[in-house]
């Protein structure tokens, strides 16, 4: 399998598009993920995420019935979720880009701990996606794999 491609950032909504690939593609297989992504844009109006984190209860019901996404509604509620946080750090100083900014020269593990403190359905993999995928720095990944298995972690590498 080949790497994910690697973007550049221009504005919130592309972190959060890419955070939420890989809250969804955890446990899924990701050509699944990778078919419906046009839906998913769709869906979640191209990752807006002011629009995102305002996402009412009815609205919700309505994603969670929507065949063009993988209608799992635990990892939806984590995209708005993951949307409202994002949105809260982007108020801070330096704003979102700052705190990825913060993480430079940190080791990853505590890079990865720090994001799942903030962001829900998101594990080391899905951090180690997230980061590589904006362009942050990543171990390789034959040593970002070892130190998973070697810790005993049961995620998909």
């Amino acid at each position: 399998m080949e790497p994910p491609q690697q973007i550049t950032p221009t504005k919130l909504a592309d972190y959060l598009e890419v955070m939420t690939k890989a809250v969804f593609e955890g446990g899924i297989n990701w050509k699944v993920i990778e078919n419906k992504w046009p839906g998913f844009r769709e869906a979640f109006h191209e990752f807006d995420p002011e629009w995102v984190a305002n996402i009412t209860p009815e609205q919700l019901d309505e994603l969670a019935i929507d065949t063009r996404i993988v209608r799992n509604r635990r990892k939806i509620e984590s995209t708005i979720h993951n949307a409202q946080e994002m949105l809260a750090i982007d108020q801070k100083p330096g704003g979102f880009q700052g705190f990825l900014k913060e993480a430079e020269g940190e080791d990853f593990w505590t890079v990865s701990k720090r994001m799942k403190s903030h962001f829900k359905h998101f594990g080391d993999f899905g951090c180690y996606y997230f980061l590589y995928v904006v362009g942050e720095t990543v171990p390789q990944h034959d040593e970002f794999r070892a130190k998973l298995l070697e810790s005993g972690k049961k995620e998909k590498v």
